[in-house]
């Protein structure tokens, strides 16, 4: 039985973990070093980090601070932001990631999926994309979800993986912070849609939220960030609750 996945994203900015509401009013949420350590003991499967604005800041991910949180921690960890080229990949790889997140320079730029996905395998390469409804449609959004494209969510997906995506992130930036639950439906489309695993984030607020995107999406791993940050929900806790409701995870 297919053992879903529960992941921590810290989203970082002049390297502090933050979050927000709808990819705006950030605020803090700590020491990402320390949320790291603590996640990795507390049960969590996988860490994502994020370092939301390289894009717009036409910099590089903080690979110091990658290196920094890999020491402390013993799960895969997934980093992204400000990823463009092959030489970005080799150099977060080096610093301790186990696979790389492309968003914005997947989208101007398609072939960067082929080329890394060559040069590293499709294993090690996670494609997020974050979108918003707009006039009935999924539009996709980069720089931070600042800058609205032509991208339609599942037909971009779709591509993402025929050009050498492993895993598709997928984050509903109208659900993001709202603790109102996951994007259901266009999630188990995902889900339907590609032969790649698909991870649920935007709009975790209870444990209750977790079950319906195992049960109903049908998604491979779920998302969040500030339930955990702020300690509103804890990681073991969450793992007994999914347990009870037959969702197979690790304990």
């Amino acid at each position: 039985m297919l053992t879903r996945r529960i992941i921590p994203c810290l989203d970082i900015k002049d390297g502090r973990t933050v979050k927000g509401t709808n990819f705006v009013s950030l605020r803090d949420a700590g020491d990402p070093v320390e949320l790291a350590a603590t996640y990795a003991s507390k049960g969590a499967d996988e860490l994502v980090f994020l370092d939301i604005s390289a894009t717009q800041e036409k910099r590089k991910t903080l690979t110091t601070l990658v290196r920094s949180i890999a020491r402390e921690i013993n799960i895969p960890f997934t980093v992204g932001g400000g990823i463009s080229t092959v030489e970005d990949v080799g150099a977060l790889l080096d610093a301790g990631a186990d696979k790389i997140s492309v968003n914005s320079a997947a989208v101007s730029e398609p072939r960067i999926i082929n080329e890394l996905s060559r040069a590293f395998g499709a294993q090690c390469i996670v494609v997020a994309i974050d979108a918003r409804k707009v006039d009935n449609q999924w539009l996709v959004h980069t720089h931070g979800g600042t800058k609205p494209t032509a991208h339609r969510l599942f037909s971009w997906a779709k591509e993402c993986v025929e050009r050498g995506a492993g895993e598709i992130l997928f984050t509903s930036m109208d659900h993001d912070g709202t603790r109102k639950g996951f994007a259901i439906d266009p999630l188990l489309k995902l889900h339907t849609l590609l032969p790649v695993p698909v991870i649920a984030s935007g709009g975790a607020g209870s444990m209750q939220h977790f079950v319906e995107v195992f049960t109903l999406a049908r998604v491979d791993a779920a998302l969040a960030a500030s339930i955990f940050h702020y300690r509103e929900i804890e990681i073991p806790d969450l793992k007994l609750d999914l347990r009870k409701n037959g969702i197979n995870v690790r304990l």
